[in-house]
């Protein structure tokens, strides 16, 4: 991830990169959870573990792309905020990356809607959703939390450079749990911009709020963690 506060960062190609993700995320979507579908999965753990699987596969190789490269590849507005927080973004591109990834939401979801037609709507244009049993809270929790761990693995690449070839990897296993695990649950989303288009489009904008402030939220916490457990560290050096 390219995050050198000099960094003047490429918001069109955030918009781009964003627009990809989640076109081939609701193309997936539509395809293996659409109950008229010939590739339907009628295991829904099965299907979100290989919507997992795929999601982590596309966010390694846009990560390693040339636009990836540029822009950092962040493609949610909650890891931009956290690197902002963990001081290895510059505040003066937050929020142009913001609203670069949010178009980038709805662009890629109105494209697959254009390529797959009412199917996308069948599966309510690929916007998560959570289990019944899951009240509010219990949603907010769970995905502030992602991005509590996602953060904190982030500070721990920043604080140990020499590991940063194993960064993608280690993103994309992530995201590929997230999915696998907490989609049938929270939904899974752990990025705004995941639910941004796909919630707009669908009109199911009841509960956008979670799925925007919880991320947010946790990459604040997760921030402040590792400022902490910096502080920590220092601090028993010196006493050492």
């Amino acid at each position: 991830m390219q995050t050198e506060p000099e960094r003047r960062g490429h918001p069109l190609y955030e918009f781009a990169l964003t627009a990809m993700l989640m076109f081939a995320v609701v193309t997936v979507i539509r395809w293996v959870l659409d109950p008229g579908s010939p590739l339907a999965l009628a295991n829904v753990h099965l299907a979100l573990l290989l919507v997992g699987a795929l999601a982590g596969a596309l966010v390694f190789g846009l990560f390693r792309s040339p636009w990836g490269r540029r822009s950092g590849a962040h493609m949610n507005p909650a890891i931009t905020l956290a690197l902002w927080l963990l001081r290895a973004f510059p505040g003066r591109g937050v929020a142009a990356y913001v609203v670069a990834q949010l178009c980038g939401s709805v662009a890629g979801t109105a494209l697959a809607r254009l390529a797959w037609g009412p199917a996308v709507g069948r599966v309510g244009y690929g916007a998560a959703a959570a289990a019944p049993s899951w009240n509010g809270w219990a949603v907010f929790a769970a995905e502030g939390g992602c991005l509590v761990v996602v953060t904190l693995m982030i500070g721990f690449f920043l604080v140990h450079p020499a590991h940063a070839r194993w960064f993608p990897w280690a993103l994309a296993v992530l995201i590929c749990a997230i999915i696998a695990v907490l989609g049938p649950l929270s939904g899974g989303a752990a990025n705004p911009a995941r639910q941004f288009g796909p919630a707009l489009m669908s009109g199911t904008t009841a509960g956008l709020w979670i799925y925007v402030v919880a991320p947010a939220l946790g990459a604040a916490l997760g921030a402040a963690a590792h400022h902490l457990i910096l502080r920590g560290g220092a601090r028993h050096r010196a006493e050492a």
